[in-house]
C-alpha cells in the first residue's frame, strides 16, 4: 500500500557514461555520493568556493544549494556546468567530469587520535601534531577534516603540513590559522590541547605534484604554506630534478615561519631552487632587505611561460596569481591550486 511516509528511493548518478549508476541518498550532493563510493572526483573546498568540482550536467535536474554564477563563466553556465559539491539531484542524473587517472585514491576513514604536540608558528598560526589510533595514508598536498568529539558542528578542513612518512603512519601535522569568530581555529590558537582527543577524517583533495619535466612555480600565502611544504618535501624524497621558484606571500616579517625548513629543502634540492619571501605590509623603516609588495609583481619578472603552477592560500591571492600566470601563457590545465576558504569567504561571496 502506498504510504506518505514510505522511504524515498535513492536517485541514480551516472558519471562519464558508466554502466553502473551510483546511489545518491536524500539530501546528498553529487560530490558526497561520489566520494562515498570512492570515486576519484576532483574537489577541494567542498563548500562551493573554488569550482574544482565543476562538472557538466548531461541529463536530469539538480537543486543548487548556493549561487555558482560567480565561480563559473557564462559559457560554462550555458553549457550546463554545475558544482558537484552544491548540487543535490532531484531525480536520476548523468554528468561528465574530467577525472585524473593519476590522482590520489585512498579510502577515506575517520580515525580518532590525540594531540601530542602544539606550538605557535606566528602570532595567528598554531601547529599541532596528532598521533592517530590507526594508520592513515595520504598524498602530500591532500587535506583532512578535523573535529573535537564534543563539537560535531565545528568540523574544519586542513592540509597535511608534512610529507607522508612510511616510518610513522600515525603522526600527522597541521597548521591552524586563527579566523576571527572561527570556533575551531579559536580553540586551537587559544587553548592548551596536548592530550586532547580529536577525530581526523581523510584523506581528501586532489592537490598533488603532477608528473612533468616543466619547471615548478609555487606560491603560498598564510597557512597555505602547509601543502606546498609537504609537496616539496615529498618531491625531494622522490629526487625530483625540476627547477623550482617558490614565493611565500606574507604581510610582515612576523608572519613568516618555517623558514629553516624551507631553506633546508632549498639546500638539498637536486636542481635550481629559488625561495623568495614577499612582504606586502612591512614598515619601510624595518630592517627587511627582501622583496616588498605583492607576489604578482615579483612573479611577472620570473616567469618564462613554460612552468606548472602550484598555489595555496586565500582566494583573493589565488585568483590574482592565476590571472598573472594566464597572462604569461601558462594555461589553466597547468595551474593547480587549493583555495583556503573560511566561512567568512562563503558569506562574502
Amino acid at each position: 500500500m502506498f504510504s506518505l511516509f514510505s522511504k524515498k528511493t535513492p536517485n541514480g548518478l551516472t558519471i562519464n557514461g558508466a554502466e553502473q549508476a551510483i546511489k545518491v541518498n536524500s539530501k546528498e550532493t553529487i560530490l558526497q555520493a561520489a566520494l562515498r563510493e570512492n570515486v576519484s572526483f576532483p574537489h577541494s573546498c567542498r563548500v562551493g568556493g573554488c569550482a574544482v568540482c565543476k562538472c557538466k550536467l548531461i541529463k536530469g535536474k539538480v537543486k543548487e544549494l548556493t549561487e555558482s554564477a560567480y565561480l563559473l563563466s557564462k559559457e560554462e553556465l550555458a553549457e550546463g556546468y554545475i558544482l558537484a559539491c552544491q548540487s543535490v539531484p532531484k531525480g536520476d542524473v548523468e554528468i561528465q567530469v574530467v577525472i585524473d587517472a593519476n590522482a590520489p585514491s585512498y579510502d577515506v576513514h575517520a580515525i580518532s587520535g590525540t594531540v601530542t604536540k602544539q606550538w605557535p608558528l606566528t602570532h595567528d598560526i598554531t601547529a599541532i601534531e596528532i598521533t592517530l589510533d590507526e594508520d592513515m595514508e595520504y598524498s602530500s598536498g591532500q587535506f583532512a577534516n578535523i573535529a573535537f568529539p564534543e563539537l560535531s558542528n565545528a568540523v574544519r578542513s586542513y592540509s597535511f603540513a608534512t610529507a607522508y612518512s612510511t616510518e610513522n603512519k600515525r603522526a600527522v601535522k597541521f597548521f591552524i590559522k586563527h579566523v576571527p569568530n572561527g570556533i575551531f581555529s579559536t580553540i586551537v590558537n587559544s587553548n592548551k590541547l596536548v592530550d586532547k582527543r580529536v577525530i581526523v577524517e581523510g584523506p581528501s583533495g586532489d592537490f598533488y605534484l603532477r608528473e612533468s619535466q616543466s619547471d615548478i612555480v609555487c606560491v603560498a600565502g598564510g597557512s597555505g604554506l602547509a601543502p606546498i611544504k609537504a609537496l616539496l618535501e615529498q618531491a625531494l624524497a622522490d629526487n625530483v630534478k625540476r627547477d623550482v621558484t617558490f614565493l611565500f606571500a606574507a604581510r610582515q616579517q612576523q608572519d613568516l615561519y618555517c623558514l629553516n625548513e624551507i631553506i633546508e629543502i632549498e639546500n638539498k634540492w637536486p636542481a635550481k631552487f629559488r625561495f623568495i619571501p614577499v612582504l606586502s605590509d612591512e614598515p619601510e623603516s624595518s630592517n627587511w632587505t627582501g622583496e616588498r609588495g605583492y607576489v604578482n609583481g615579483i612573479l611577472s619578472q620570473l616567469l618564462t611561460g613554460s612552468e606548472q603552477g602550484y598555489l595555496c592560500g586565500p582566494p583573493v591571492m589565488i585568483d590574482s596569481v592565476v590571472a598573472t600566470l594566464n597572462k604569461h601563457s601558462i594555461t589553466s590545465d597547468r595551474i593547480f591550486f587549493d583555495k583556503f576558504i573560511t566561512s567568512a569567504d562563503i558569506v562574502a561571496a
